[in-house]
């Protein structure tokens, strides 16, 4: 048979099925190989809240979109060139995000009556039997009748052997990407080492898948696509909330504070407690505590007695939370409180990506209570502002808020290894003794960037009251005195708005330092933004574009930057947060863009949206 290879700059696949066909593990191994390969990817792993959802129905459909180049992306990209679809709802719900003429491979055995019924077709309507996918490539494969073929010497029943039908379509990609299944099967083999036949079946339909690639006149074609051209070191597929718990043990190991972690588990924020779990070896303390409530205050305790706190949770957690926040800025501790946000409120939508907490973590807490608020941009982004955020709560001796959401904590990037000489310290100084001329301590004696002492319980002549009552300034007593209100509730904001001082200058990250137009991203929104204003840069327009990590304080030049702009434009994934933030602060008519639909803004949106700031120079 004659076949052809060719090679891509870019590819985009959606892997898309019912939420127990194993997708989000199919999408994750073709990740791993991706990355093996050197080739520069993103992804967006997309599935239901339920465990098992409804088995067939559009609610129930679990995806993962990976994109991989040879150029430097940003995105996981707008539209798919590929798209797998199990079943037919997995077809219906992901058809509007297919390119035209756009590859789809389906499991014919999905488009069966029922599953067309679930998936709410009309009566007598099959998709991949009419006329109505014209304008797109079809493969048609029966992944369950070959698989179960494929392991007809197995013992296995019926419904296990169908489990392994991803492992057959893994196969066929890795035959038509030019791929070597190793990787896979050694992960197969570490997983199911204690299983033999489950091994040895998902490893013949992952040759299957291969061998049927290789043998059928249905691929006439093979592609590659070559490295990306990347700074040189070592690097690996990270996800967000992993490369968030490297950070947390990389600040640890270089403050020399063993690291307590105090969290009630909360989607889309468990894996960090699964990760940090895995690394006792570096001192790592994991408490799963019974409640929102018990782990922040688990967490300060041990803040308290000198080790780094840090609490994770969502938005609902948040909520729970906030009443200890505010001790913590009372007692004026390290603590790292990370919210790796979802889409609200209540409940909300627990698997689904949302910037819906900046002004929670701005204003969420009862009284006057000030804290430093830092966000992540991608997920390699999490390690090193992780690491910052602990460097900035030590330091300045004040609990710290980290934001995250979904779809940074579960997509993936290449994360180049860190070498440790190139991490800033942390510098810790506990107090151990009175000072000369001291005879007393008084614990909130406060330094020039009014940063009070840290001293752990216990230690001879440093005994001092502590609670959430307010102190009396630099004795720490009770004090229900009016003008010592007003003065403590003054020293904490100034205390927060002087770390402006210690972070560096913004920088912009693409474009011009004046122009016509300034957008100002903050989270996740860092891909989109950066693929859209420059696809405007080298049309001619003058557009730059700034990412903040630090939202509160802002660093001390944002105000120059932003008025050396005609426009100022803020796209959130949100109804509007930062904007207002921004408004308040620099009095800027700033004009918004959002998306709330649980899904990231797409690049293709978001230049529709800019180009519309350049539409009067193009009539005059």
């Amino acid at each position: 048979m004659n076949r052809t290879q060719e090679v891509l700059k870019d590819v985009v696949i959606k892997f898309a099925g019912d939420s127990g066909d194993g997708m989000q593990l199919t999408g994750t191994q073709f990740t791993n190989n991706t990355a093996l390969l050197g080739a520069d990817l993103s992804t967006f792993p997309d599935f239901p809240a339920e465990i098992r959802a409804p088995q067939g129905t559009l609610p129930g459909v679990s995806g993962f979109q990976l994109r991989f180049s040879s150029d430097h992306i940003y995105t996981p990209g707008d539209e798919c060139d590929v798209l797998v679809a199990m079943n037919a709802a997995a077809l219906k719900a992901n058809l509007k995000g297919l390119k035209k003429g756009g590859r789809i491979i389906v499991n014919t055995d999905g488009f069966d009556s029922k599953n067309l019924r679930l998936a709410n077709y009309p009566d007598g309507v099959n998709p991949i039997e009419n006329d109505s996918l014209d304008g797109y490539e079809l493969i048609k494969i029966d992944v369950t009748k070959l698989t179960r073929e494929a392991l007809k010497e197995f013992t296995l029943g019926t419904k296990e052997k169908d489990r392994a039908k991803n492992m057959f379509i893994l196969g066929v990609l890795y035959w038509m990407y030019n791929r070597d299944m190793d990787n896979t099967i050694n992960f197969l083999t570490e997983k199911f080492s204690k299983k033999q036949d489950i091994l040895d079946s998902n490893i013949k339909a992952l040759k299957a898948g291969y061998n049927y690639g290789d043998t059928t006149e249905a691929f006439t074609t093979t592609y590659s696509v070559e490295k990306a051209k990347i700074e040189p070191g070592t690097y690996r597929s990270i996800m967000g909330n992993q490369s968030l718990a490297m950070g947390l043990i990389a600040a640890s190991v270089k403050s020399g504070l063993p690291m307590f972690l105090g969290t009630y588990p909360i989607t889309p924020a468990s894996d960090i407690l699964h990760e940090l779990s895995r690394h006792k070896n570096f001192g790592i303390r994991t408490f799963q505590a019974e409640d929102e409530i018990a782990a922040i205050t688990a967490a300060i305790g041990a803040s308290y007695g000198g080790a780094l706190g840090v609490t994770t949770t969502s938005g609902p957690g948040m909520a729970l939370k906030t009443e200890a926040m505010g001790l913590a800025v009372m007692l004026e501790i390290p603590l790292i409180i990370i919210n790796v946000q979802r889409g609200g409120p209540s409940t909300g939508l627990p698997t689904k990506t949302e910037q819906s907490d900046l002004l929670q973590a701005y204003y969420g807490r009862n009284g006057e209570c000030p804290m430093p608020v830092i966000a992540s941009s991608s997920p390699a982004d999490c390690f090193d502002a992780v690491y910052e955020a602990v460097k900035i709560s030590v330091q300045h001796m004040t609990p710290v808020i980290f934001l995250s959401d979904g779809y940074i904590a579960n997509g993936a990037e290449p994360w180049r290894f860190p070498e440790e000489e190139n991490l800033a310290p942390i510098h810790v100084n506990f107090k151990t003794e009175l000072g000369h001329h001291e005879d007393k301590f008084q614990p909130y004696l406060r330094d020039e960037n009014l940063v009070r002492p840290w001293a752990v319980p216990g230690t001879a002549g440093l005994e001092h009251r502590i609670g959430g009552i307010e102190k009396q300034n630099v004795t720490g007593n009770i004090s229900y005195d009016p003008e010592n209100h007003q003065l403590m509730v003054k020293i904490r904001q100034e205390k927060v708005d002087k770390i402006a001082e210690h972070i560096p200058d913004q920088k912009i990250d693409s474009g011009d330092e004046k122009g016509k137009v300034l957008v100002i991203g903050w989270g996740s929104t860092y891909g989109s933004i950066k693929s859209a204003v420059s696809d405007l840069q080298a049309q001619g327009k003058s557009i730059s574009h700034v990412h903040l990590r630090h939202l509160r304080p802002f660093p001390k030049n944002l105000g120059d930057i932003i008025r050396n702009f005609e426009t100022i434009v803020i796209p959130e994934i949100n109804n509007g947060q930062l904007i207002k933030i921004i408004r308040d602060q620099y009095l800027v008519d700033a004009k918004g863009y959002h998306k709330i639909m649980g899904i990231p803004i797409t690049k293709h949106e978001l230049v529709e949206e800019l180009n519309k700031f350049f539409v009067v120079d193009q009539v005059v």
